[in-house]
């Protein structure tokens, strides 16, 4: 069965299993082996983290082809205004890609863990809390969508995928949890795999049993119709020896 592990990242830990000689990786959060990221956080973001061990539940979470929406809670130095937000929404060009459409607005202040180190205050700037949702996962991409309005970021959490929210999993940094894999992942779309291409099955699943071909009289398959041609012939009344068929010739 496929495993789904849910993480707290904290911040500067990488995004990768392999030791890196001066920061922490996921090793040293994770003593589960074979999982890898399904969709990555850049190091100094926070927040939800999925894991698995099961290609095809990978793509199911991370292929951008799925838009599966993702939830970031965004610290952003300055005072977002109504443009700044309408820009947001309606996708932003970046010089390399322009971002889709996608869901923003003021919040609260959310009530988080400290980070470690703290995030820098300027007492002359004051800070905003924003809620973004998006459906695509590039580099960097929601620390460039705030910058180009004129909205540095200053802390990027990510809440929740999907349907995981990490405040309903209650895990502080570095605690991470095994989940059922089940609704929504299991959606019995089909994933693109290595040729052939097969329908993507719920874990524990059996394939459905193969309908053997009919074969000819020495053993050989018969060639597509054969079948058909050969259950009519079976069915098809005997001629009467002496007689033609008439002709309707003219």
């Amino acid at each position: 069965m496929a495993r789904l592990i849910a993480l707290n990242k904290p911040f500067d830990v990488i995004c990768q299993f392999s030791a890196h000689p001066t920061r922490r990786t996921l090793a040293d959060c994770i003593p589960v082996p074979q999982v890898y990221p399904a969709g990555r956080l850049d190091a100094d973001s926070e927040g939800l983290l999925l894991l698995t061990d099961d290609g095809a539940l990978q793509a199911q979470i991370s292929a951008p082809r799925h838009k599966l929406p993702k939830r970031y809670l965004a610290q952003v130095e300055g005072l977002p205004g109504a443009d700044a937000l309408a820009h947001l929404r309606a996708g932003i060009d970046l010089g390399d890609y322009r971002t889709q459409p996608c869901q923003a607005r003021v919040i609260d202040p959310p009530d988080l863990w400290p980070r470690n180190p703290p995030i820098r205050y300027r007492a002359a700037i004051p800070t905003t809390w924003l809620e973004l949702i998006i459906s695509e996962g590039k580099n960097r991409q929601v620390r460039r969508m705030t910058a180009a309005v004129g909205l540095p970021t200053l802390r990027l959490v990510r809440r929740a995928v999907g349907d995981v929210d990490l405040f309903d999993l209650g895990l502080a940094p570095g605690e991470w949890r095994e989940l059922d894999v089940g609704a929504p992942w299991r959606d019995e779309r089909p994933v693109t795999r290595a040729q052939p291409r097969r329908p993507f099955r719920a874990s524990g699943e059996t394939a459905p049993a193969r309908t053997a071909r009919p074969t000819g009289a020495r053993g050989t398959p018969r060639a597509p119709g054969a079948q058909q041609r050969a259950a009519s012939d079976d069915t098809r009344a005997p001629r009467q020896r002496g007689t033609r068929k008439k002709s309707t010739k003219f």
